[in-house]
């Protein structure tokens, strides 16, 4: 696409005259201002639909229905309120009216209502709403309370008035001054009717009416007989309670009267449906200009469309000229490639043979020196054999003549001397305990040998099926026999943990194994050195395996490199460079990670982290 938008672009600026050539903008303007302009339209529309939407009439019918339901209720207290007060008693108003329970619910649904509208109207106007009927709720329960307490006083008052006629006439015959219990009777009888008068007309003359008539009483109280002085006192107290209660209860009622809970319903009501008025007249507005921006916009993507097929005519013009140029060029790009897997492999191939080069020498070294104990052996037993035949010849002969009963003596004599000189040289010469000797070396010479060539089957797994079931332990152990001879001069500390097996490939693991070790023997100069391999559990679903040497470490601005392919720090001819990146590929492949730390002249550690399974997607096949 590249190419070919270059070769557009070198046509279309070859066929273009030179005036207009100036005025068309580079590509890297073109695009950013497309992309921009595109916006800038698409966030018009978007704009413009978004001012379009009237407003929501579930959410406006719900805000109206609070607010009537408000209205009516603040109506009913009102009435309530003005019929207790014609009435004068507390049973229109009761405590347990439900209605004040059901005013913080509506007010909560209003102002959620009108969250979702986003209403300014209700905005502003809510908060004092919500405080104009909390005052009133407030104002109505302490009416309540003090219209109760007017209410049970008066009832009491009546009480008093016949009660007050029984203590006199219980007193009249036991007591002397009978005009003093005339004048109680006559002065409670005036005081419950102007107390009347005044729980009907709250005045300050019917108020000093009764208080005039309550200090009388007091007074023809003093020397009356004590029955009728206790029923006076609860009289006064009486009284004194709904001269108390009479003027708060005046006041709550005119300040109930003069709330604005009311008010501030109808102002906020209109307001709301001026407000929704507006809004929907807005997006009536906005409404025709979103229909003529739509229409401009048809027009500009018909003009556009018009546009983009002349290009594409031009395009596939152009792609039909270059399509020659493409597939030459790819044939050429497809050989290169060819070409490069082709050297890429025969590298990696190069690195396997050296790697099997040095092991084959290795071993063929550690195979010598026992082979050489079982020749050795061998040549010794065979110089021995002539003596053992010799003797068991003349044994043969010395038992046949013992056999046969008419032998000479003296033949039977020498045979036996014969004999016994040959069992005294093998005796003093110990033939048949070096016999053994040789015999136990060459078996020992053919143990190493056969150890040998166990752990190269091992390590090779050429009996096995390419993924199995492998233990790393027993993996290490083998790559360590096999490069027995790089570590003959250094000290290696084993430190395998209890590890399960892993399903891998062995064959794999191992080179990569064989491969670390021998790198690390090779990091260590002067002959003396240590290697530490450990193994062990990483978390419950992984095991790792630590490769580490004290040998001379690798500068820090080559540790980013030496997973690399074809990069090596040996010298020209003693390697590929394709080791440790065919030992990161293998472990790759296997689901797992390979780290490297190290600190020049301290050492180098390997870290190798391996699933216990690999997962679905791990390739296990050859790395190369």
């Amino acid at each position: 696409m590249h190419i070919l938008e270059n070769e557009l672009g070198n046509s279309a600026t070859t066929q273009a005259p030179v005036s207009r050539r100036r005025m068309v903008l580079p590509r890297t303007a073109r695009v950013p201002l497309t992309v921009l302009v595109a916006a800038g339209l698409v966030a018009l529309l978007g704009f413009l639909y978004i001012k379009s939407q009237g407003v929501d009439y579930r959410i406006q019918g719900e805000i109206l229905g609070y607010l009537r339901e408000l209205r009516e209720i603040d109506g009913r207290w009102d009435i309530e309120v003005l019929r207790a007060r014609v009435e004068g008693t507390s049973g229109a108003v009761r405590p347990g009216d439900n209605r004040s329970a059901r005013v913080p619910e509506l007010l909560r649904r209003l102002q959620q209502s009108a969250t979702e509208l986003s209403s300014p109207v209700l905005g502003r106007g809510l908060p004092p709403l919500v405080q104009a009927f909390d005052q009133k709720i407030d104002l109505l329960n302490r009416y309540r309370a003090a219209s109760t307490t007017m209410t049970q006083s008066l009832e009491r008052m009546v009480t008093f008035d016949g009660e007050i006629a029984g203590l006199v006439r219980g007193a009249w015959t036991g007591f002397a001054q009978r005009d003093r219990l005339i004048a109680v009777e006559s002065t409670s009888a005036l005081l419950f009717a102007h107390v009347l008068r005044y729980a009907t007309d709250p005045t300050a003359a019917q108020r000093k009416n009764v208080e005039l008539f309550a200090a009388d009483l007091r007074k023809a109280g003093h020397d009356v007989p004590p029955a009728v002085r206790e029923g006076l006192a609860r009289m006064d107290t009486t009284v004194e309670q709904i001269l108390g209660a009479k003027p708060v209860e005046d006041e709550l009622f005119l300040k109930i009267g003069t709330s604005s809970a009311g008010p501030r319903i109808d102002s906020l009501t209109d307001a709301f449906s001026i407000e929704t008025a507006d809004v929907q007249s807005e997006s009536e507005r906005y409404r025709i200009y979103l229909i003529a921006y739509a229409g401009a916009l048809l027009i500009l993507i018909g003009y556009l469309m018009s546009k983009l097929a002349v290009s594409y005519r031009l395009l596939n013009e152009a792609n039909r000229v270059l399509e020659s140029r493409v597939e030459e060029r790819t044939r050429e790009l497809s050989s290169a490639l060819e070409q490069l897997k082709e050297s890429e492999a025969q590298l990696i191939q190069t690195e396997k043979m050296s790697s099997l080069g040095q092991m084959v020498a290795g071993i063929a070294h550690e195979i010598n020196t026992p082979l050489a104990y079982v020749k050795n052996s061998l040549g010794s037993v065979a110089g021995k054999l002539p003596d053992v035949k010799k003797l068991i010849v003349e044994t043969n002969k010395l038992l046949r003549l013992m056999e046969d009963g008419s032998s000479d003596p003296r033949r039977l004599q020498a045979k036996y001397a014969a004999v016994h000189d040959l069992v005294h040289h093998f005796a003093e010469q110990q033939a048949l305990a070096e016999l053994g000797q040789l015999a136990q070396d060459g078996l020992y010479g053919i143990e190493q040998i056969s150890e040998i060539v166990l752990n190269l089957k091992n390590f090779s797994r050429l009996d096995r099926s390419k993924v199995s079931s492998f233990n790393l332990n027993e993996g290490l152990d083998s790559a360590l026999i096999l490069a027995k001879h790089e570590l003959k001069h250094l000290t290696v500390k084993k430190h395998f943990g209890d590890i399960p097996a892993i399903t891998c490939s062995p064959s794999q693991l191992n080179q990569v194994f064989l491969n670390l070790i021998n790198n690390a023997a090779q990091a260590i100069e002067g002959g003396a050195g240590e290697i530490t391999i450990t193994t062990r559990t990483e978390g419950p679903d992984q095991v790792l395996v630590e490769i580490a040497d004290n040998g001379k470490g690798i500068p820090p601005e080559i540790i980013p490199k030496i997973f690399d392919p074809f990069f090596t720090t040996k010298a020209v001819g003693k390697g590929t460079g394709l080791g440790l990146s065919i030992s990161y590929k293998i472990i790759e492949q296997h689901g797992g990670r390979i780290s490297v730390d190290s600190t020049v002249g301290k050492g180098t550690r390997f870290t190798i982290v391996l699933p216990l399974t690999p997962p679905p997607t791990a390739d296990l096949g050859d790395p190369s």
